[in-house]
């Protein structure tokens, strides 16, 4: 595997393909009467970019939150690069969680700060940089998104496809290993779609990050997965690749992907 260089030239070693950087182990989840997930267990591999996909209501949010302790799981075991993620609180939680970039469907943008200072912002809370320093990545970083000419323009100032862009590049500020998106696609043009998913896929080739991806786009999951996990009733119901998904015989996915074929 070719290393990488993080944004800030830092050397990012590659790992072992055989490693495990996150592992789910018979997660459960329930709210009332209302079990939402029902002993999920997977793995998604060192440097790869995996896929959740099913349909409204099949527990895809209340699972990639429950990674993170966003959500409390009922039982079952999270791991994250070999740490076991649910039974951390306080600081050990938030030091795992800053190895971990977020890209959720709204993007979380402050409307208030230019691009800049919404990077600004997360960098000057988490890093020992100056201000000089922060600027620079800052640069470097939206430079590798392609909207530097951006940098000083407010959120509102922004089309769809940039603000996503803007979004992630947020994310990317503290240089993670891991990045996990919620509906990264969501409400944007076909080439935005594109634009957005090659990044994810450019992340994973060049900077070495491991995803986890929720998504019901199949344009967006036919570029960036290397394997999709299809999650039904709070259970995966089957994994695979995207090609073997769409050709399954059960009723379900079927029903899911209707005719869509690629």
């Amino acid at each position: 595997m070719v290393e990488s260089q993080t944004f800030s030239g830092q050397h990012r070693p590659p790992h072992s393909p055989s490693e495990s950087v996150i592992r789910l182990i018979d997660v459960t989840k329930s709210f009332g009467e209302v079990d939402v997930l029902k002993g999920i267990s997977f793995d998604v591999s060192t440097d790869s970019s995996a896929v959740i996909m099913g349909g409204s209501g099949s527990g895809k949010s209340v699972l990639i939150r429950s990674i993170v302790k966003l959500v409390t799981i009922d039982s079952g075991e999270v791991w994250i690069r070999g740490e076991r993620v649910d039974v951390l609180d306080g600081h050990d939680l938030d030091r795992v969680r800053l190895g971990i970039g977020f890209l959720f469907q709204g993007g979380a943008l402050f409307d208030s700060m230019t691009i800049a200072e919404n990077m600004d912002f997360i960098l000057h809370r988490h890093s020992d940089l100056d201000f000089a320093d922060r600027r620079l990545r800052v640069e470097e970083i939206l430079s590798w998104v392609d909207i530097v000419d951006k940098i000083d323009q407010y959120p509102s100032e922004l089309s769809g496809g940039q603000k996503k862009r803007a979004a992630l590049a947020r994310a990317l500020v503290l240089e993670p290993e891991i990045m996990i998106y919620d509906e990264p696609t969501t409400g944007l043009d076909p080439v935005s779609v594109r634009t957005v998913s090659e990044l994810i896929v450019r992340l994973r080739d060049e900077q070495n990050i491991t995803s986890l991806t929720i998504t019901h786009d199949l344009e967006c999951a036919r570029i960036i997965a290397d394997k999709v996990h299809f999650l039904y009733d709070g259970r995966i119901l089957e994994s695979g690749t995207l090609h073997e998904l769409q050709r399954s015989g059960l009723p379900e996915l079927r029903n899911f992907f209707g005719t869509s074929r690629f």
